[in-house]
């Protein structure tokens, strides 16, 4: 919609008030910013500098003509003329969307526009003018004095350069990495004197000085010296990286270096071989009777990649003391999986293995990296396929090889069935009480039973009901008891009474996540037939006794347990030295007391004196740590922080980062009884208040 000639006339005379207000407030701003950056930076940061402000200029200009719409206008109209009614924001509106109501109100509107003659301009801000122009000015006494400030940083500037020029300066630094070649890495050059290498890797340095000395070496922490030898402008030396280490440069004949500091050289050490296993997705698998091959897939990786890959292949065949293992190893090709990864796949065929019942097959990875001169090898854990055995009551066997999982004692579920069935038999012959009696003690003997194996899942709060359902069978076992003879479960009555059932050893034995779940399906089935035992249907009973017998021979059939064999070193004895008293070259066994390093003193008596102004024995510090710098963390930072400390005593920012590192190596203070503290005044006037009271209470 077109703006009435009146009403864009007034719009164009406030959009350039707008323009014109930000401008004359821009002008001076961006003059003094020139000038200042041209004082400060020279000619090009005054270019940069008038450049961003007249941009940002352009952008307040900018909006301000834009602000200045048919909603300022209509505002603006209202607020200088009261002839409008407040209605002037009609005259921007299409008459096609207004009511008869507010077309009237519109015409009215413009017809009075005509006789008004308001101006719409913006005033004059004035506070915001000398607001800018003294913010200029400021700027221009800055850049005024800007170089007698300068002054006396230019002189201290030509006084450190003048102290520059009496300490050699190093211009070129540059260390040749060259890589061992398994690694296949290529050789590269670092530009700084800080480095890190793979393990094995040659070093070269060359440097160059200003002044040139005499001599110059490489000093490293461990006393070790590599000495630079001259090549044209530049000293050059060599050294293999055989592990972390720190190093400082020394010259001869020359002012001493600017900057002597201690530099760092990190070796990255080789890693084994990481093994994941794809398939079997269990340790322990049982093989199906149908099943005539086993697949296993591997997956290896290392930092540099994989030179070869066996796969050892254990048959142990037999039970008892007949156990005989068959071992072979068969070399694995692997596919490549990435970069620096493979993957091994291979298909046993059983077969040709000649597995039988009651066989395990073992099958271990050994993966080698291609590190040189000795390679790192990874096993991965042992994986069994077992061909169960069948069920026997034969608890012989070798001990160490074969290992009963649960105790003799726990095989009576067979028992409860064969009470179950022959109370049934019997049932005609019975009456309803004494049908009744029986088969709540059977349900008892279950409750037991399940008590028991249920302590081997931890349930140990139901040792009351024992006693209970003991008093609920006494009928049917007191003639044994009677006879001297021990009933049902006296074993373990004997255990609950003087013992703690987990303080045997069969009852100690560890039990897998599938053994375990397996016991706990057993227990399940042994409440379901308590239930209907107690309610005196021994039929109902039945199937769930069966199952829990079911399970229990399942339980009982877990007794393999595959170690890995190894060989049995003992020390040849002397027999010269037999009763005869001799204890040279026997030491004691340790306690379990751990004894205070003598040594460890240096340490803390650094620690405790970079706290204050004491001279430390950097000395003594220095030879406990490289005594002990294996058994330390990052012992070339405490190394380094001990030099900067050293070379600069006026650092507290050095002694306190040093007491930082050093805290985590002080020894634990032994335990002491603290003394007890003299109270002050006020604590003997209330000890004196309670003894006072005391005394009263006494009498």
């Amino acid at each position: 919609m077109s703006l009435d000639p009146q009403l864009h006339r007034l719009r164009v005379a406030s959009a350039r008030r707008g323009l014109a207000i930000v401008s004359i407030a821009a002008a001076p701003m961006v003059i003094a910013t020139g000038v200042l950056a041209a004082r400060i930076g020279g000619p090009h940061a005054a270019i940069v500098a008038v450049s961003l402000a007249l941009v940002g200029t352009g952008v307040v200009a900018w909006r301000a003509w834009r602000g200045i719409d048919a909603v300022w206008l209509a505002r603006r109209l209202d607020a200088t003329a009261l002839q409008m009614d407040d209605s002037a924001a009609l005259l921007f509106q299409d008459t096609a969307a207004l009511s008869s109501l507010q077309n009237l109100q519109r015409t009215r509107v413009q017809a009075r526009l005509a006789g008004i003659d308001a101006d719409l301009r913006p005033a004059w801000p004035r506070l915001h003018f000398f607001v800018a122009f003294a913010i200029a000015a400021a700027m221009l006494v800055v850049a005024a004095l800007w170089r007698q400030g300068t002054r006396g940083i230019d002189e201290a500037a030509q006084a450190n350069a003048k102290n520059m020029s009496a300490s050699t300066a190093l211009t070129r630094t540059q260390v040749g990495v060259a890589a061992p070649a398994y690694t296949q890495m290529a050789p590269h050059t670092e530009a700084a004197l800080d480095a890190k290498a793979p393990e094995g890797s040659h070093l070269r340095w060359s440097l160059r000085f200003d002044p040139q000395p005499a001599a110059a070496a490489l000093l490293f922490h461990d006393g070790s010296r590599v000495a630079l030898s001259r090549d044209g402008e530049d000293w050059v030396g060599e050294r293999a990286l055989v592990a972390s280490t720190l190093y400082r440069i020394a010259v001869e004949g020359a002012p001493p270096l600017a900057d002597d500091r201690l530099h760092r050289l990190d070796a990255i050490a080789d890693h084994a071989p990481e093994i994941r296993v794809l398939e079997p997705a269990k340790t322990l698998s049982l093989l199906d009777a149908q099943q005539k091959t086993w697949s296993l897939a591997f997956e290896a990786n290392d930092d540099y990649g994989i030179a070869n890959a066996e796969l050892q292949i254990t048959l142990a065949q037999g039970n008892g003391e007949n156990v005989k293992f068959k071992e072979q190893m068969l070399a694995l090709q692997g596919e490549p999986a990435g970069a620096k990864q493979q993957r091994f796949r291979h298909t046993l065929d059983l077969a040709a293995l000649g597995i039988a019942q009651g066989d395990d097959v073992i099958v271990r990875l050994a993966v080698s990296d291609n590190r040189e001169p000795v390679a790192n090898t990874t096993r991965s854990a042992s994986f069994i396929l077992r061909w169960p055995a069948e069920a026997s009551n034969d608890s012989s066997g070798l001990d160490g090889l074969v290992q009963k999982t649960l105790p003799a004692y726990f095989r009576s579920q067979r028992q409860i069935i064969i009470d179950s069935e022959a109370l049934l038999a019997e049932k005609p012959k019975l009456d309803g009480d004494k049908f009744l009696a029986r088969s709540d003690a059977i349900g008892a003997d279950q409750k037991i039973l399940r008590l028991r194996y249920g302590q081997f899942l931890g349930e140990e709060s139901e040792t009351h009901a024992q006693k209970e359902a003991g008093a609920a069978h006494d009928d049917h076992d007191a003639p044994a008891r009677a006879a001297g003879q021990a009933g049902f479960g006296s074993e373990g009555d004997l255990v609950a009474e003087y013992g703690h059932v987990h303080d045997i050893a069969e009852a100690a034995t560890l039990l897998d996540p599938k053994t375990k779940a397996t016991l706990k399906s057993a227990l399940a089935e042994m409440w379901q037939a308590e239930l209907h035992l107690r309610q005196g249907d021994p039929a109902q009973a039945l199937p769930y006794e069966r199952r829990a017998l079911d399970f229990i021979k399942r339980v009982q059939q877990s007794t393999r347990i595959y170690l890995a064999r190894v060989g049995l070193e003992l020390p040849v004895p002397d027999e010269a030295r037999r009763l005869s008293g001799e204890r040279k070259g026997v030491d004691d066994r340790r306690g379990t007391l751990v004894t205070v390093d003598a040594d460890a003193t240096a340490i803390s008596q650094l620690w405790a004196a970079l706290a204050t102004n004491n001279a430390p024995d950097w000395d003594a510090a220095e030879a406990w740590l490289r005594a002990h710098a294996a058994a330390t963390p990052d012992a070339l930072a405490v190394f380094a922080a001990i030099d900067r400390a050293r070379r600069d005593p006026a650092c507290a920012q050095c002694r306190a980062s040093l007491r930082d590192l050093l805290w985590p190596m002080l020894q634990t203070p032994a335990a002491a009884a603290a003394t007890r503290a003299t109270p002050n005044a006020a604590g003997r006037i209330y000890l004196d208040a309670l003894r006072t009271v005391e005394a009263g209470t006494r009498r």
